[in-house]
């Protein structure tokens, strides 16, 4: 199937972004992070010992010029808007779905964002890219004082730097991320006060809730020529209601960094999971896990509970909007999994724990 300049742009994926700028020379030749070397880092990439490498270009070319992924409806508007309270005290966790990968969790009297993206892009473009489908679940004007901002990496579905810039501006919260993407929020806005960290360290948020920074099986870029100059990461937040092992963007591969997470951090009271963004399979495999892997990844954790995210928002890859949900469905029913252990959630719905 040949690709029209239409297709190109409607195709645009984190992937897709991120080759079209690299051409037009964006982060072309960015180095974001200068250290020693580690198991991890080899003094210029950033690479998981235990999983694999991204497609390669050729790969992204033969992926968009034989795309036949189901087609999204141009608005899919959740009925759910939620307008959150100041603050939750004492050993609550609320937990509000902004959209896509983008949560507000409330707990211990702070706020934190996780991968906040309020833009209507997920691009580095304006008028190319994914386009969002729905709103984000709280407006922006809505928001409480927000604390801290957790971002994982580089890619726009999840490091917003117009979203980390309005932010900045209202709130003035911290913004702890992996290392290298430090340098990409202050090369946007110097206003950003991002604070950047390897895998494994342990960073306080307030009292009563720690972040620590755990390795997944994923990759970084903001174009052809920066991959993998930035460090990804998930989360585990210890909160007075447990701790919530956060799984930003991951492919499952054999699941040892599930079994690492378990062994080395848990127990957890929940798992955050993504369960889109896995079409085809002989492309995302690697680096994105479908729902039935999300649920082995859920075992795989230890974890009570789960969540799922990253999914109904933007269409980054070739699967319906709704088929994350459906997948997952039927993967618990498989495993044996009630609706209200791994739970999913429209934008504006919230779990309170």
């Amino acid at each position: 199937m040949a690709l029209t300049r239409r297709g190109l742009f409607s195709s645009l994926s984190g992937l897709a972004a991120l080759a079209v700028a690299g051409v037009t020379g964006r982060a072309a030749v960015a180095r974001y992070y200068d250290g020693p070397v580690s198991d991890h880092f080899d003094g210029t990439y950033f690479v998981d010992p235990h999983g694999t490498q991204p497609k390669s270009i050729a790969d992204l070319v033969r992926w968009w010029g034989s795309r036949s992924g189901e087609r999204w409806p141009a608005w899919a508007p959740s009925p759910y808007r939620d307008r959150p309270p100041p603050r939750v005290d004492g050993k609550a966790l609320r937990i509000s779905y902004v959209g896509h990968a983008s949560l507000l969790l409330q707990t211990a009297g702070l706020n934190i964002l996780i991968d906040p993206v309020w833009s209507e892009r997920a691009s580095p473009f304006a008028f190319a890219g994914p386009r969002r489908v729905n709103e984000p679940g709280i407006a922006l004007e809505a928001l409480p004082p927000i604390d801290a901002v957790l971002v994982s990496h580089a890619h726009y579905d999840h490091l917003d730097v117009a979203t980390l810039s309005r932010l900045a501006e209202a709130h003035g919260p911290r913004v702890v991320t992996p290392l290298g993407n430090d340098a990409i929020m202050r090369a946007h806005d110097p206003a950003i006060a991002a604070e950047p960290y390897d895998w494994h360290d342990r960073v306080a948020l307030g009292p009563g809730l720690d972040v620590t920074f755990v390795p997944l099986r994923h990759w970084s870029a903001r174009g052809l020529l920066d991959r993998n100059k930035s460090l990804w990461a998930g989360f585990v937040l210890e909160t007075p209601a447990g701790r919530v092992f956060h799984v930003t963007d991951s492919g499952y591969g054999d699941g040892f960094r599930f079994r690492e997470a378990r062994e080395r951090y848990g127990p957890f009271r929940l798992a955050i999971l993504p369960i889109g963004a896995y079409a085809p399979r002989w492309f995302m495999r690697d680096l994105h896990m479908d729902p039935h892997e999300a649920v082995q990844a859920f075992f795989d954790s230890g974890a009570e509970l789960a969540l799922a995210h990253h999914h109904g928002t933007f269409k980054l890859t070739d699967e319906a909007i709704d088929a994350p949900a459906r997948e997952l469905a039927t993967a618990c029913r498989t495993a044996g999994v009630g609706r209200d252990i791994f739970r999913v959630l429209q934008p504006g719905q919230v779990w309170e724990l």
